[in-house]
């Protein structure tokens, strides 16, 4: 596991081009048998970060999300190990994603929405969590607060990114 030890922590990151900017200093710190776990809600920001990440790598792109695909893998163009970039949210379990025959020793793996989904994968790994303010004020409920739900997202409110190693 690479040494991203650096960037362990929380920060505000303020605009999708602060987003890319870290991605990319990320992707330089990442080698071959990495594996990044993207945890946040829809729009948080998990594919401009890997955008980023991807050009930190100097792999082939676009990099864009591969919720229809699953996974995609972006070749090096640089000599270094190639970007596997997962969408886990339509899997519905840790053998799923296992099913996909991923190459996680030779490439660096990005897994969105695969918290509780990589323990098979690897012992250890990053996690990087990223969360978005939403606008309204919503109802607080015996369900839970409705607005985290519901609530029209802010493209524009920054993001706060939390890099962890797990476990």
């Amino acid at each position: 596991m690479t040494g991203l030890d650096p960037l362990v922590g929380m920060r505000a990151i303020a605009t999708p081009q602060d987003m890319e900017a870290l991605g990319t200093e990320i992707g330089r710190m990442l080698r071959a048998g990495d594996l990044v776990v993207l945890t946040g809600p829809l729009g948080a920001g998990k594919t401009t970060l890997t955008r980023g990440i991807g050009a930190g790598l100097g792999v082939r792109g676009p990099v864009q999300s591969p919720t229809f695909v699953l996974a995609r893998t972006h070749p090096s163009l640089v000599g270094g190990a190639p970007l596997v970039h997962v969408d886990a949210y339509r899997l519905g379990s840790a053998v799923e994603l296992e099913d996909l025959d991923l190459d996680v020793d030779r490439s660096v793996v990005i897994v969105e929405w695969g918290r509780d989904m990589v323990d098979g994968l690897r012992d250890a790994w990053w996690e990087i969590e990223l969360d978005r303010q939403s606008g309204g004020r919503g109802a607080d409920t015996m369900c839970g607060d409705l607005s985290r739900a519901t609530a029209a997202l802010d493209d524009d409110a920054p993001r706060t990114v939390t890099i962890s190693r797990r476990p």
